[in-house]
């Protein structure tokens, strides 16, 4: 696709929800996660979608498969990737290269249960961008800043999300 009909895009749906910010507003699709053996789960979504995570052989599991971790640092990485993108569209600047990685920190005391007051949750989230495209580095860099500031998996890492829990025991 290119940078024009991400921009013409962008700018169609842009102008929808202006007309009508009601439009705005969507219930996201599930992710749904089932255990299908020791610590593998699929992952689906309502499209078709799927993946398989695991974990380690030193937390007990086979490895065939990322781990959640993993794939929150990947969805982090990807969101950033994606809006840095949608935003050197829609300012007219046309990317040779985009690289995000995304680190963080862990203290598996937490997730064993061997200390609660240590957080199971991943610490120290690190954001690398490379970039180079066809502006100069100072508008460059406020694309990434924008994005950053834009990105909903970012959004929701930073500002945490109202959760809610529901079990049903069958």
């Amino acid at each position: 696709m290119s940078d024009a009909t991400i921009r013409d895009a962008i700018e169609r749906l842009g102008a929808a929800i202006s007309g009508d910010p009601g439009k705005a507003r969507a219930r996201n699709a599930p992710a749904s996660a089932r255990l299908t053996e020791d610590l593998k789960c699929e992952v689906t979504g309502p499209h078709g979608e799927r993946f398989v995570t695991d974990m380690p052989p030193a937390m007990g599991g086979t490895a065939t498969g990322p781990g959640p971790g993993w794939l929150l640092r990947g969805a982090l990485a990807s969101c950033t990737a994606t809006v840095v993108a949608m935003r050197a569209a829609k300012l007219g600047v046309t990317l040779q290269m985009l690289e995000v990685a995304v680190e963080s920190e862990s203290d598996n005391r937490g997730l064993l249960g061997l200390d609660d007051s240590i957080s199971a949750g991943l610490g120290a989230l690190r954001t690398r961008v490379k970039i180079r495209g066809n502006a100069e580095s100072h508008i460059l860099r406020g694309i990434v800043l924008w994005a950053e500031a834009h990105s909903p998996v970012g959004c929701t890492v930073r500002q945490g999300a109202a959760s809610a829990l529901e079990i049903i025991v069958d």
